[in-house]
């Protein structure tokens, strides 16, 4: 059985009476149908509708928050506000796609095929690209603070903004197979392959999905942060302790939400094989747990990403104050607003400008 984000828990779901026909985009042999997928069924109608919501309101309010505070900030974006605003918007086309699946999960696929193709080319496009731009984002802290002298001249906006086109390209390509292949059938939205590819490319994907969505960011982060670590303990900076204990939290967390479901599609794969027991229950009820979890680093991203750094706590801290006004502004908090003018919106982001120094980056980090 394949794991696919996120059509594999709904599939299966949506199609308990034709479990042998088509719960998963693997093809089950006849011993697959004595499973007793009953309580699995019922548990996943409970549980993933509630979560995919959760996700998809946490992610949508904190990603909108990022791109609105570039966006508004200084004319003049750095190659860090590019990298963070492709972020946000993978992860919101990421979160789009949640409120589909949650309802397939309890009603079945009913907004037909062209949106079954399209949403499930978001899942991918968002998934894919939030991961490169993770990648991508660790790889510029290491140039900024490790190899300050050469990034002086290879962090460029014009080599940001390739750098962009080229992980959205490949994100895009990554999900062109899952645009071509996804169908709507019998109220189910999932891949339907050609005979030749039927049992080969599920399995491609779950390899697609552990070594280009984990494995390889995964090697390139830890070199990275670590590699910045070794240059903070040489340096006489009163503020390395705080970029530590930073970085240690991006990788903790990173690790600690994506392992248990990249751990849970292998093993998906070593079922499809049979050296695992098609029939391990505990196995649905890991894909479960462990996909929600991954799902939930979305909401993370702007926290870990991006609201560490000064800039967007100021940003945040004026657009309280503005709704604050706007909801009360006749009160004493609209009066407080009215007559200090330092912590306006506009204001705020006037004596915030976009920096783009080493110094800068070695304090802040994120």
């Amino acid at each position: 059985m394949e794991k696919e984000l996120p059509t594999q828990n709904w599939q299966s779901l949506a199609m308990t009476d034709a479990f042998q026909e088509a719960t998963t985009e693997f093809a089950y042999d006849e011993d697959s149908a004595v499973c007793d997928l009953e309580d699995i069924h019922e548990f996943g109608k409970v549980y993933l509708p509630a979560v995919y919501i959760s996700v998809f309101a946490l992610g949508l309010v904190g990603n909108l928050l990022v791109v609105c505070a570039i966006m508004k900030g200084s004319h003049q974006k750095s190659i860090t506000d590019i990298f963070f605003l492709n972020l946000a918007v993978s992860d919101l086309l990421f979160v789009i796609s949640l409120p589909f699946w949650a309802v397939s999960v309890v009603w079945g696929w009913t907004f037909g095929n062209i949106p079954c193709k399209i949403i499930t080319s978001f899942y991918y496009v968002g998934f894919f690209g939030a991961m490169f731009f993770i990648t991508v984002i660790s790889i510029d802290r290491y140039l900024a603070i490790v190899w300050v002298a050469f990034s002086l001249k290879a962090r460029k906006v014009i080599h940001g903004s390739l750098t962009t086109l080229g992980v959205w390209l490949v994100a895009l390509l990554i999900s062109v197979p899952q645009f071509i292949f996804s169908q709507e059938t019998e109220k189910i939205c999932k891949p339907l392959y050609p005979p030749e590819f039927k049992e080969i490319w599920p399995i491609f994907c779950n390899v697609e999905m552990n070594v280009l969505g984990f494995l390889i960011p995964a090697c390139v982060i830890s070199y990275c942060y670590f590699g910045i670590i070794r240059t903070l303990l040489l340096c006489k900076n009163n503020k390395k302790t705080r970029a530590i204990k930073l970085i240690l939290v991006v990788v903790i967390v990173f690790f600690l939400f994506w392992t248990p479901y990249n751990v849970s599609i292998f093993l998906e794969t070593l079922r499809h094989y049979e050296l695992v027991d098609k029939c391990h229950i505990w196995i649905d009820y890991a894909m479960h747990a462990t996909e929600t979890l991954a799902f939930s680093h979305c909401c993370l991203n702007p926290v870990i990403y991006v609201f560490a750094g000064e800039k967007f706590r100021k940003y945040l801290h004026g657009l309280f104050q503005k709704c604050c006004s706007f909801i009360c502004f006749c009160g004493p908090c609209g009066q407080r607003q009215a007559g200090s003018p330092t912590i306006t919106l506009e204001s705020v982001l006037i004596s915030n400008p976009t920096q783009n120094t080493s110094n800068q980056e070695a304090s802040v980090l994120l």
